[in-house]
């Protein structure tokens, strides 16, 4: 039997969707740190990747067909793991503390797996 939660009316009203904002919202703050020489570098790359996972959440959830929604719920995978790698080389760079960061980031990417598999298994 699945949980007692209301469907989702919106986008707004998924948790990993909530999760990728709370996400985005932490990487504008982390990569505001970073030197002046990378505004046009890793800091806009990075805030590029973070906004595209919870938009892609977003679109997918208006699509009509299964197909469809996990496809957009496969690109914002792709945009968590391209965030993951520059996660870890701000790091690398000594740029920032990046460790809250990333465990939102694995939040993130778990819920997405799971979002993803749940549109795919038919009600039981």
């Amino acid at each position: 039997m699945k949980d007692a939660r209301p469907a989702a009316r919106t986008f707004k009203d998924l948790i990993v969707w909530q999760r990728a904002h709370e996400f985005v919202l932490a990487t504008y703050k982390f990569s505001a740190l970073f030197p002046r020489t990378e505004t046009y570098g890793l800091s806009a790359q990075m805030r590029r990747a973070a906004v595209s996972i919870p938009a892609n959440i977003a679109e997918g959830f208006r699509k009509r067909g299964d197909a469809d929604k996990v496809r957009f719920m496969n690109i914002a995978q792709g945009s968590v793991e391209e965030c993951r790698y520059y996660v870890i080389l701000a790091q690398d760079l000594s740029y920032g503390e990046s460790r809250t960061l990333m465990k939102v980031l694995e939040e993130v990417s778990r819920m997405l797996d799971a979002y993803a598999k749940a549109i795919l298994t038919p009600d039981s």
